[in-house]
């Protein structure tokens, strides 16, 4: 009863600013002014505004606003601790029977460049640190791999 007389007297005060707003010819802004100044009056028509106090004063419904933020913690906190671990269901089952992934794939080949000896790359006249006398041989190599 007092929501429904707390709404009527705001929408009655928006209508009044609105009204005034259309007598200093700002006629968009009067506009704009009704249309949220009839909000509450249409929300207690509709039966919004009883539910909401009915539940707003319900110790029930407090309880099960509990109850729920209660859950959502629950379950935010295990899905934390679980990529945490960074494990999945799968993978703690497959851990359990004794299966284990190997972290290469087991046809890898094998680097194209092996073990490179520097000197026997390097030109025996060729200045070292300079610019211009660089050995690009290893560069070549990977571009060529990739077929650049």
């Amino acid at each position: 009863m007092i929501a429904e007389t707390v709404c009527s007297a705001a929408s009655a005060a928006g209508l009044g600013i609105a009204v005034v707003t259309a007598y200093r010819k700002r006629y968009l802004s009067a506009a704009r002014i009704a249309a949220y100044s009839l909000v509450p009056v249409g929300l207690v028509m509709t039966g919004v505004v009883g539910w909401l106090a009915d539940t707003a004063f319900s110790p029930t419904a407090w309880a099960g606003f509990g109850v729920l933020g209660a859950a959502w913690a629950l379950f935010a906190s295990t899905r934390a601790v679980e990529r945490r671990r960074g494990s999945t269901r799968a993978e703690r089952k497959a851990a359990a029977r004794g299966e284990r992934r190997d972290a290469v794939a087991p046809t890898a080949s094998a680097p194209s460049l092996g073990p490179a000896n520097r000197s026997a790359a390097k030109p025996a006249g060729a200045p070292r640190g300079t610019g211009s006398g660089e050995d690009f041989s290893d560069i070549e190599a990977i571009l060529k791999k990739h077929g650049i």
